[in-house]
């Protein structure tokens, strides 16, 4: 369009002028779509984090429920784990044990806790920086968004008569992407039926952020957010999350997070890219947030596993117009007479009876006569003309009063034949032969479409 617009230009010089008339190839993608052994091991990888994530933190969230039911004798091992997370629960961090420094997890604690690592104590609430990297990673691998929009993903709004997020509801989400200059946005609404579903992703990611949304809700943060996540440490200094941040807690995808977890599982960064590009190009089929032109010019014809795939397609799209186009073009051999040796026909002169193309395998041609102008052993010359121009009226006066699809069935082919055999002779000859048809003629035609010439 640019260039269209620049070739208007009078000044410019005629190498410039021919330079934009050119054609100019797109460049290769970037990177390409993962293979299904790649994607189903990505996103395998991140489903089991993301699933003993969700199954920590829905068994923690049961134990302290049953703390707070005052099930547990005080100071007995579930009663200590049951403690720390209360403590969790209400401040994001474990208790405030009188410890030497720090980070120090007492003995006896770390003894119920099963350790004092992160795994052993503010995890058991919380989803951690990997696994919402994972969450990420799935999120992308199930719906083909990319990272900004992931980010800034919102809590869902129910659509549904359920009443809070789990089996039977349906979550309207709303997707934000910046174009341009200017945000776009669009909605999806997600059901969860059941295990593998698409709302069940959703309704996973909601029960393991549900802690740490309660508590960014009650720090004045944005709670709306669907990814919240908690930090190791509460690096409260870094100054570019100041608006992403809330006491130990970070929403959305910062930094270089899912290029550290693709490093750690064996990628050479972040897979979200390729993922998208798989998912839109050769499982979605369709576009993703983007116009139906620039998924086919800059995501499909530039994807090698799409090219290979749509070879068999074209393919076979190629053969069926081409035997499509053999059943309706005449293959009859046009001549200027009868030739000695060829043996007359209902409708034409055959040059090798005992050797149909039509029906091999078999001693004579037991083909339907409407079948000799699909024929390349048939011959016609002018002399069959006026049976042919008579036979293709006498087939048009049965489409009226046909059913349009025994019509179709029947008589189609042999009727565009007809026509293609009609445009190569010529309009004035062809009406000239159908004036010149006999009674004999009319008669064995009548008798063919009749069935009573049937081999």
């Amino acid at each position: 369009m640019l260039a269209a617009f620049l070739r208007t230009d009078p000044e410019l010089s005629g190498p410039v002028r021919e330079a934009l008339s050119g054609r100019m190839g797109r460049l290769p993608a970037k990177e390409e779509a993962f293979s299904p052994t790649e994607f189903e091991h990505i996103r395998g990888t991140a489903r089991r984090m993301v699933r003993a994530a969700h199954l920590r933190i829905v068994h923690n969230l049961d134990l302290l429920e049953t703390w707070r039911s005052g099930a547990h004798r005080e100071g007995s091992m579930q009663w200590l784990v049951g403690e720390t997370l209360e403590a969790l629960a209400h401040t994001g961090y474990c208790p405030p044990w009188p410890v030497s420094r720090p980070g120090l997890v007492p003995h006896r604690y770390a003894k119920a806790l099963g350790g004092a690592g992160a795994e052993a104590t503010w995890k058991r609430l919380f989803l951690g920086r990997e696994e919402v990297a994972a969450v990420a990673v799935l999120l992308a691998a199930e719906f083909g968004w990319n990272a900004s929009v992931i980010s800034q993903l919102q809590v869902p709004r129910l659509v549904s008569a359920v009443p809070q997020a789990g089996a039977g509801a349906v979550y309207r989400l709303e997707l934000h992407k910046m174009r341009r200059g200017a945000r776009s946005m669009e909605s999806r609404n997600l059901t969860d039926w059941g295990a593998d579903s698409p709302g069940r992703l959703i309704t996973t990611v909601l029960q393991c952020t549900a802690p740490a949304r309660r508590l960014v809700e009650e720090g004045g943060g944005d709670a709306g957010r669907l990814l919240i996540w908690r930090e190791a440490t509460d690096s409260r200094r870094r100054a570019q999350w100041s608006e992403l941040r809330t006491g130990p807690f970070a929403l959305g995808l910062t930094g270089n997070q899912v290029e550290s977890w693709g490093r750690a599982h064996g990628l050479s960064g972040s897979p979200l890219r390729r993922l998208r590009r798989t998912v839109n190009v050769l499982h979605r089929r369709e576009p993703g947030q983007n116009s139906q032109d620039v998924h086919d010019t800059v995501y499909v014809l530039r994807e090698p596993q799409a090219r290979q795939a749509a070879v068999p397609v074209i393919a076979a799209g190629v053969t069926e117009a081409l035997e499509a186009a053999r059943a309706t073009v005449v293959r009859a051999r046009l001549t200027a007479a009868h030739r000695a040796g060829d043996q007359p026909t209902v409708l034409a002169d055959c040059a090798d009876f005992a050797h149909s193309p039509l029906m091999p395998g078999t001693e004579g041609c037991r083909a339907s006569f409407l079948l000799c102008t699909a024929c390349p052993n048939a011959r016609v010359h002018p002399g069959h003309h006026p049976r042919l121009a008579y036979l293709q009226r006498a087939i048009d006066s049965l489409r009226p009063v046909l059913p349009a699809e025994v019509w179709e069935a029947e008589w189609r082919d042999p009727v565009l034949r007809l026509a293609d055999l009609r445009a190569r002779v010529g309009e004035s000859s062809w009406l000239r032969a159908r004036a010149a048809v006999t009674a004999d003629e009319r008669a064995v035609i009548d008798a063919l479409m009749k069935g009573h010439l049937d081999p």
